[in-house]
């Protein structure tokens, strides 16, 4: 589905978040809140998504990617001046201008793909998506005739004591005929109570104008969710990483305790891998199959994990690449190293990958056997088959060759290791 244009709205200064963080960058498991929904745009392969900024904009424009186009909104005059702020890049284009929030990270696709095909279908102005709750404190409500039909949205601070009851609440995403929405944005007036111009308006005046509204209503009421406070954060963090795990287990991950297990976002896990309890495993990992993660293991940013890999107790991995069947059981780091299929990393070990300015390397081969307690001061690299005694310390810049035995502090070889396996 590509027959759409999409305007995220990512100005907002998100002041209930009491952060110097623009709102949108704030992460959900392991993922900036923008990113879910501009995942939404990509999955439904919109033809230009333009985001909105406004608050912190250069912040929002350095840490989103490639494939968007960013529109700023100086004064922050509300969503309606937002959307306008996009004319000058859609004054040509004739047809379907999807319009989301940028604080929505629940916000399902398949949702906002069956809105898109409701509103083609019908021919209609606007499409508005809509929910019915059980708390619609804060949201705008959704004001029906006496026939059932849509007649407003009504903003919470702007509702009478009827309409707050209303339990349909609007979402806040939008499906509009382009030529209609810019056609009418020009008619929306300043709101004298927040001093805005209210996107929620146009509705009223398209159906005002004798216009087609129409409205998909979600029995999902997590869609509706945005992020407003440090609180909502959290509810949101614990419904993704939710969604998160059950599409682990369904791949055929085994995940042991999923209430104290912690998977980010960017995450793949292959098959029959266990992830024992207490573990945390961040995003852009990878991870083979057949493995054993944990318990209380972390795994950070940028590692790589290949299949029949056992990881253990308190031990921790960051932007590594672990081969075939290495095994790093206890109380040990393992940080920016590269080790060979079959390696043993003993209890305690450490690569001291940090020398106060940069992050250095470790390298150590197939087959290695790495003491525990032992320290590798990167940059350095143990041969293939190589040991290294338990307590040694082998300075940075120093190299172990193959099938070499080398103990001490500081460690330096002793003998030759006669038989070394292919």
């Amino acid at each position: 589905m590509n027959n759409f244009k999409a305007i995220i709205l990512a100005a907002g200064r998100g002041t209930r978040m009491k952060s110097e963080i623009p709102k949108v960058l704030h992460k959900v498991c392991g993922k900036a809140i923008l990113e879910y929904v501009l995942d939404v745009t990509k999955a439904l392969r919109s033809l230009a998504t333009y985001v909105v900024v406004g608050h912190g904009y250069k912040k929002v424009m350095d840490s989103v990617g490639e494939g968007v186009i960013f529109v700023q909104q100086d004064k922050l005059l509300g969503t309606a001046d937002a959307v306008n702020r996009c004319f000058s890049h859609l004054k040509d284009y004739r047809g379907t201008i999807l319009v989301l929030c940028g604080d929505t990270p629940l916000l399902s696709k398949d949702i906002v793909a069956a809105l898109l095909k409701q509103h083609l279908r019908s021919k209609a102005s606007a499409s508005v998506l809509t929910a019915n709750i059980g708390n619609p404190q804060g949201y705008g409500r959704i004001v029906r005739d006496e026939k059932g039909g849509f007649s407003a949205i009504r903003e919470q601070k702007d509702a009478s004591i009827e309409e707050a009851k209303i339990k349909e609440i609007n979402v806040g995403v939008y499906c509009f005929n382009s030529k209609d929405l810019f056609g009418i944005l020009k008619k929306v007036k300043l709101n004298p109570g927040k001093k805005e111009f209210y996107l929620t308006d146009v509705i009223e005046l398209l159906l005002a104008d004798g216009k087609k509204v129409t409205t998909l209503t979600t029995r999902d009421e997590t869609v509706a969710f945005g992020i407003n406070t440090r609180e909502d954060l959290a509810c949101a963090q614990a419904i993704i990483r939710q969604r998160l795990l059950s599409k682990h287990m369904l791949s055929g991950v085994t995940v042991v305790d999923p209430q104290t297990t912690f998977i980010e976002a960017g995450v793949s896990i292959g098959r029959d891998t266990i992830i024992h309890p207490m573990t945390t495993i961040h995003t852009d990992v990878r991870i083979g199959k057949n493995c054993s993660i944990g318990p209380m293991a972390r795994i950070r940013p940028g590692t790589r994990i290949s299949d029949g890999v056992e990881i253990g107790n308190f031990a921790e991995v960051s932007r590594s690449s672990l081969g075939c069947g290495v095994f790093q059981k206890h109380f040990s780091f393992l940080g920016d190293a590269t080790v060979g299929r079959g390696a043993n990393i003993g209890a305690g070990v450490v690569t001291a990958n940090f020398d106060g300015v940069n992050k250095n390397k470790t390298f150590i081969g197939r087959q290695a056997f790495i003491g525990s307690d032992a320290i590798l001061v990167a940059p350095n690299k143990v041969g293939a088959g190589a040991m290294i005694g338990a307590g040694s310390v082998l300075p940075k810049g120093r190299n172990i060759p193959a099938g070499m035995v080398a103990v001490g502090i500081p460690a330096r070889v002793i003998k030759k290791i006669s038989n070394l396996s292919s």
